[in-house]
């Protein structure tokens, strides 16, 4: 029996691939209305490039969203302790 506990989301069998975001990037979710302008995701995306909790530069291993995804909702900030590296974008 093994004793290590990896995350099954380091598995390559588990790998978030372009096809699988373009895909929930697609769903009626993401409309103008709920979605962050492009300088924004922007922004929000070098950000998070940046920060050592990106793995393979696309999860967030502090909250295991998919940055790719969440960085383009308004209403969503970075769950980082302490206020996050970036904040909801507020109208």
């Amino acid at each position: 029996m093994s004793t290590t506990s990896a995350c099954k989301g380091c598995r390559d069998d588990y790998k978030v691939t372009e096809t699988q975001i373009a895909r929930i990037l697609a769903s009626p979710m993401f409309t103008p209305d709920n979605t962050a302008p492009e300088e924004v995701y922007a922004a929000r995306f070098a950000l998070c490039s940046a920060c050592p909790k990106l793995q393979d530069g696309v999860t967030c291993t502090a909250c295991g969203c998919i940055i790719p995804v969440v960085a383009r909702l308004k209403a969503r900030g970075c769950p980082l302790p302490g206020g996050g590296l970036w904040q909801p974008v507020v109208e």
